[in-house]
């Protein structure tokens, strides 16, 4: 699958954490009825076996939507599922030696956090950028807020399509207008909700506002 910005435009993160009253396939569900445009399927608890079965299972169902399905981290599972792409940030697989072990049409998305990384991971081959962390935010506290510059200088370094993820929520979405992001990624704004489809349909909406759509 060729990647294309629209695909950014609002893009959903899972978490297991806020599984509960529902499977994390009914939390994706909802999320592809709200307007979800792409899904990337980050699991760091589950063993390999179930990792693969679950990403088959939600692989169908975002084909089902029109949604590309993206594992992060794993390109074993990645490649044996059929994904049509996967994430990598800067402390895994190297995202040249990810190019080099999958289909030519599978897309890869590699983590940055500063302008060398960015050209870099588009020298590695680089379909689209992570960019974070943009706001603060209580899914990864090892990492730094990214400054409104650094964020700036990346978007106008590279000519691939530019999700924004990190502490994004309906309140901060349009602080990014005229950045230069094609879309932003939300983990527990969406995976917490309490009525995600809905909560989708309002990101949506703000996700199209911030790209002037």
């Amino acid at each position: 699958m060729k990647c294309d910005k629209r695909h950014m435009l609002l893009y959903a993160v899972t978490d297991r954490a806020w599984t509960g009253k529902q499977t994390l396939y009914q939390q994706v569900e909802a999320a592809l009825k709200g307007g979800v445009t792409c899904v990337q399927l980050r699991e760091k608890e589950l063993g390999e076996a179930a990792f693969l079965q679950e990403a088959r299972d939600i692989r169908a169902l975002c084909r089902r939507y029109g949604a590309p399905f993206i594992v992060n981290d794993n390109v074993e599972v990645a490649v044996a599922c059929g994904a049509d792409g996967v994430h990598v940030g800067q402390e895994d697989m190297e995202a040249g030696e990810v190019r080099r072990r999958v289909e030519e049409d599978m897309i890869l998305g590699v983590s940055v956090h500063t302008v060398e990384e960015a050209r870099q991971a588009v020298r590695d081959g680089a379909d689209y950028l992570g960019l974070g962390t943009v706001f603060p935010t209580g899914t990864k506290t090892d990492v730094d807020v990214m400054s409104g510059e650094t964020l700036l200088a990346i978007c106008g370094a590279v000519d691939i399509p530019i999700v924004a993820i990190g502490g994004l929520n309906r309140g901060n979405i349009l602080q990014l207008s005229g950045s230069g992001v094609d879309g932003v990624a939300l983990v527990s704004a969406i995976f917490g909700a309490e009525d995600i489809q809905e909560t989708c349909r309002e990101l949506r909406a703000l996700a199209e506002k911030m790209v002037n759509l």
